[in-house]
């Protein structure tokens, strides 16, 4: 390789992750803006719709220049993002919510998944990665899910997309929904707060929701929430020797989510409270960063002419695993109650 060609590889690196890095930017200060934040859209959600809006705007020649950047992005940016979000989560959290909470979250975690590859293979004729993807984000916490699923399984954007989008519209769809349902089943704020931790899909929706709801549901919900993230990394083990078992996923084999190690090894370290609460906002702050990125990248990536070859599949797969939450979540807090 000569030298032109080595400075011309690393332009077009620099390019497309400078690129991610604007996206991710902009998507960060306008989450920031009051009425977004009250509607519970978070940087994530806002850096996708930001790099397909440029993403399909761009003719393919000038996509060519940025492309190697945005697989970076796609690649060691999201795996290094995965792994630090553990910084949200520690084992006394853990221990301090109780084992109900932990059991509820196990039930509704592998009822959705079972509900979802059911019937999104079955009844849907949808593809696996269509499916898991679409299952994860509603099973465990809603786009970072999907995120550290992509890798796993080697899904298209496309596909990714298309999960992401019923994480928003579905999440969004909570945040109106579940305020209603608190007066209409009125149970104590903690059990409500258990509810909502254990079936709505992103962080933030959750935040949202208890911070609506008052009565100290916000705390309970987070941690119950958190809870779920932590399963993050098994579901990851388990993806990945599902489709070994298949004989499915990334051509080559099915690769080791190393980074899902990392994210129990952060949470351990989280753990012990070696960093102070300065430092460690700090860290959760540059994890949503690098995720944000990684977000840009995907939308990017994302052509609306293969969403529609996608098809309303996975909408139809996200109504479904909506409605598995709200009444399958409901049933099991009641009989845990």
């Amino acid at each position: 390789m000569n030298l032109f060609t080595y400075l011309h590889a690393r332009m077009s690196w620099l390019i497309g992750l400078g690129l991610c890095m604007f996206l991710a930017a902009m998507a960060y200060a306008v989450s920031r803006l009051g009425f977004i934040g009250r509607l519970g859209i978070g940087p994530l959600t806002l850096a996708i719709l930001f790099g397909a809006l440029l993403g399909n705007g761009l003719p393919e020649r000038f996509r060519q220049r940025f492309t190697p950047g945005v697989l970076l992005a796609q690649g060691r940016v999201l795996r290094t993002g995965v792994a630090l979000y553990g910084f949200n989560l520690s084992v006394q959290q853990i221990i301090g919510v109780g084992s109900r909470a932990l059991l509820t979250d196990l039930l509704m975690m592998t009822s959705t998944l079972l509900v979802g590859w059911l019937v999104g293979t079955r009844w849907l004729k949808l593809d696996p990665h269509t499916v898991i993807l679409t299952s994860a984000g509603s099973a465990i916490c809603g786009a970072a899910a999907i995120l550290a699923t992509e890798p796993v399984v080697g899904a298209q954007p496309h596909r990714t997309s298309a999960a992401v989008g019923t994480v928003v519209l579905f999440g969004t769809l909570a945040m109106a929904l579940y305020p209603c349902l608190q007066r209409f089943i009125d149970w104590p704020a903690q059990t409500f707060g258990v509810y909502v931790g254990a079936t709505v899909h992103e962080v933030a929706q959750v935040v949202a929701i208890g911070n609506a709801v008052g009565g100290g549901a916000e705390d309970t919900a987070v941690i119950v929430k958190m809870l779920r993230v932590m399963m993050l990394a098994p579901f990851l083990f388990g993806v990945s020797l599902f489709l070994r078992c298949r004989g499915e996923g990334i051509s080559g084999g099915v690769r080791v989510p190393w980074f899902a190690l990392g994210f129990v090894a952060v949470v351990g370290l989280n753990s012990l409270q070696l960093c102070s609460l300065a430092q460690i906002e700090t860290l959760r702050a540059t994890d949503t960063l690098l995720l944000t990125v990684a977000m840009a990248a995907l939308g990017l990536e994302t052509r609306l002419v293969r969403i529609r070859e996608a098809g309303s599949g996975a909408l139809w797969l996200g109504a479904v695993l909506f409605l598995q939450l709200v009444v399958g979540g409901a049933v099991v807090v009641w009989l845990l109650g």
